[in-house]
């Protein structure tokens, strides 16, 4: 996370949300805090996860197509590597993708990066 209005915050404190923050990343890697994260929803025996991929939690300067734009986000391999190790963690049970905009998009840039991020959630690689 690397924006929250006042009513989240709350939400997140009132209900206990394990979350990692930009800082958190910024820190530990985003291979070490999906890790983290599949661990902690492992030893909770939880069988099915919904993702909800926000491309706007991508930095803008990298999908211009998005209608909340906050500096300071996920680089596009940084989304395409935590993918990957979710794929493979076998935890996700079903996906969106949701906040592209393609009236505000460059070239449909961002519609395109939107793809590729899925297909490697379903496990596309490069090899």
């Amino acid at each position: 996370m690397r924006d929250l209005d006042k009513g989240e915050r709350q939400f997140i404190k009132d209900h206990n949300i394990k979350t990692f923050t930009m800082s958190d990343i910024d820190k530990l890697g985003i291979k070490e805090v999906i890790e983290n994260t599949i661990e902690y929803l492992k030893s909770r025996n939880v069988d099915g996860v919904h993702l909800s991929l926000d491309v706007d939690a991508i930095d803008p300067l990298e999908t211009p197509g998005t209608g909340t734009r906050v500096l300071g986000g996920l680089s596009y391999r940084e989304s395409h590597f935590a993918l990957e190790l979710l794929h493979q963690s076998h935890l996700i049970s079903s996906m969106d993708l949701v906040e592209v905009n393609p009236l505000i998009d460059s070239n449909n840039h961002t519609a395109e990066q939107a793809v590729s991020l899925v297909g490697t959630f379903f496990g596309e690689t490069l090899l």
